[in-house]
């Protein structure tokens, strides 16, 4: 029997993914490396254009690897890395490489932006200004690319030049919009004070939708580019963390995510805006009508392992290492590590911060250091709940998705460590899965949102806390939260 598709599109930034979801519920996925360039220490850049040519190769190689008929594909949708700036001139051309997430160019721009607006920033945007978004990095530009800069007519954001690539159409979501630095989050607009304040036309900026706006079709252009139809729906699609937190079903104020990639997050979703966190902790609104999200963000999270491994382990999996943490008792037998090798963000806010091990003695084994970059890692996200705690936001259940949930022995871990049960999803595909689930709306699948994650959202591998293990890691927690005091 052959079933209808709907794709969901994970533009990250090591790789674009394409997820395919059939409407009996089975999926498949396919993806493609993406080019990371470092022009200097601290930049973090891609080629737009790379991100449309790779999307289009892994549709095409999909299709043809699963054998999915073009003709059964009714709707895609996007998850996209956040904060990532590309900038258009008059003909709609790309006129540099686009300036992502992690890019630490601009902490000269950040200062200008906090000295200049304080508090009436936070108040307008429900943000501090921190390098990430796109505003302190479009002041870097005008400073120091300042013929460019004549040059501009529009600014994107990454999944959104992709959606204007497959549909001739310009516009960005509320989701992707809450992260530029520059969106008014209590009345649901981009903020003219904010931009003329530093003298950036509101005209730049593109229209501004919900996640599952159906945007218009496939164009011919980049049908013949798929092998899909002009028939194929586009939509708006939203940023990768609200589409993630869609993906695994976390909706509900109770709730809280908990997602390791190259950075790490903790997510609580908000039935209501309020910004009562004063910068703390990131606001953003969601890729569900009318509804927001807040998240505290490490900078290193799976970033740290990954340097672990690659400095001290290069012929090691993930795999190894997890096993070689295993064999070391909780607390690393004193080895504390800090996962600050990007500087951190919530809840210090401090870029010059770097990381570190302490503790280290004689009878340190290679088995202590791989148990406490790990320990690190989930007591970075331990800071993260705590202040969550200090807001009385208590949840009730953790949803772990990404690499922290894809170990027993790691997911186990952060179950522990936050006293909390913690579930992981079936499709632990997040973001991608996100937004296939807004693609099956479009599809008529589904009513809306809440209807196809109740239906195609269920989870397994529940992991409750262990009391024994929580004592001793809240005695490892304590040590570790004096690092930070040591290392500023």
């Amino acid at each position: 029997m052959e079933y209808d598709v709907v794709l969901g599109i994970d533009l990250g930034t090591s790789s674009v993914k394409i997820l395919a979801l059939q409407q009996d519920g089975n999926y498949y996925t396919y993806s493609e490396p993406l080019t990371l360039l470092h022009p200097k220490g601290g930049y973090n850049e891609q080629d737009p254009e790379e991100w449309v040519l790779q999307t289009f190769k892994a549709i095409r190689t999909m299709i043809q690897k699963f054998q999915i008929s073009p003709a059964t594909i009714r709707a895609i949708s996007f998850s996209g890395q956040m904060h990532g700036l590309v900038a258009l001139g008059e003909n709609g051309q790309v006129l540099r490489n686009a300036i992502l997430w992690n890019d630490t160019r601009s902490a000269e721009e950040v200062t200008e932006i906090q000295s200049e607006l304080g508090e009436d920033y936070v108040d307008t945007t429900g943000n501090r200004p921190v390098e990430g978004y796109v505003l302190p990095k479009l002041l870097w530009i005008k400073q120091h690319e300042s013929n460019l800069w004549q040059q501009i007519r529009t600014i994107i954001l990454p999944k959104d030049f992709l959606r204007l690539k497959m549909t001739g159409k310009l516009g960005s979501d509320y989701s992707d919009a809450t992260g530029t630095g520059y969106f008014d989050i209590r009345n649901g607009h981009w903020s003219e004070s904010v931009l003329k304040h530093f003298d950036i036309p509101v005209e730049w900026m593109p229209p501004l939708m919900e996640a599952g706006t159906v945007v218009g079709n496939l164009s011919a252009e980049a049908a013949a580019a798929t092998g899909l139809s002009t028939d194929t729906l586009i939509t708006a699609g939203g940023a990768d963390n609200a589409m993630g937190a869609i993906g695994a079903g976390v909706v509900w104020p109770n709730q809280i995510m908990s997602s390791i990639g190259t950075s790490g997050v903790i997510l609580h979703p908000e039935d209501q805006l309020s910004l009562n966190y004063s910068g703390q902790l990131q606001l953003e609104r969601h890729a569900i009508t009318g509804a927001y999200y807040s998240m505290g963000v490490t900078l290193a999270a799976g970033n740290s392992l990954s340097w672990f491994r690659d400095t001290f382990a290069k012929k090691s999996s993930f795999e190894d290492l997890i096993k070689a943490a295993q064999q070391s008792p909780i607390g690393a037998n004193g080895l504390l590590f800090a996962p600050y090798l990007s500087g951190e963000r919530t809840p210090y806010f401090d870029p010059q911060v770097r990381g570190g091990f302490t503790g280290i003695a004689n009878t340190s084994t290679f088995d202590d250091f791989a148990r406490a970059v790990l320990e690190g890692i989930i007591f970075s996200l331990k800071d993260v709940v705590r202040l969550y705690r200090e807001f009385s936001i208590f949840p009730k259940e953790v949803i772990a998705i990404g690499g922290g949930a894809k170990n027993a022995f790691w997911a186990q871990m952060q179950a522990d460590i936050f006293s909390l049960p913690l579930k992981v999803p079936m499709v632990d595909e997040g973001p991608g899965f996100g937004a296939a689930l807004i693609s099956a709306v479009a599809a008529g699948w589904f009513t809306d949102i809440k209807e196809a994650m109740n239906v195609l959202v269920n989870y397994h591998n529940i992991y409750e806390p262990i009391e024994i293990n929580q004592s001793g890691y809240a005695e490892g927690y304590r040590a570790y939260r004096q690092l930070y005091q040591r290392l500023k």
